[in-house]
């Protein structure tokens, strides 16, 4: 795998694991922000493999999805989770401080289902 392919990839490991620190420490917003970092990362990483070029530029899980090909069942979730790139962070994109917006149960569906599309993008390198 190439070194930039690698480097990708490793941080989109790394924040899966930043997502899950933060719906530890009950910081749902922060967890669901990382969630999408690591389902962008991962699909980006899954993109220049397949097409052996540079980095997509876009924070669209579901332009990404489909360049990377990931199958149907994930459809829904990448449509769910790409808003939440924004709404995790900007007050004035949920009209609400960003950690009053986000519960423990659905932040823990963003993290199961991020886990779930890291993994199989996983299989596909």
């Amino acid at each position: 795998m190439r070194k930039e392919i690698e480097l990708w990839w490793e941080q989109a490991k790394r924040d899966l694991v930043s997502a899950k620190n933060s719906f530890d420490a009950k910081d749902y917003y922060a967890s669901c922000f990382w969630c999408h970092q690591a389902v962008e990362k991962s699909l980006k990483t899954l993109i220049m493999k397949k097409q052996k070029k540079q980095a997509v530029v876009s924070h669209s899980l579901i332009f990404l999805g489909k360049e990377a090909g990931v199958p149907g069942k994930f459809h829904d979730f990448l449509r769910e989770l790409t808003p939440q790139y924004t709404i995790s962070r900007y007050p004035s994109a949920g009209e609400e401080a960003p950690f009053e917006l986000f519960s423990e149960k659905k932040s823990r569906e963003f993290l199961d289902k991020s886990r779930e599309v890291v993994e199989w993008i996983k299989k596909q390198l």
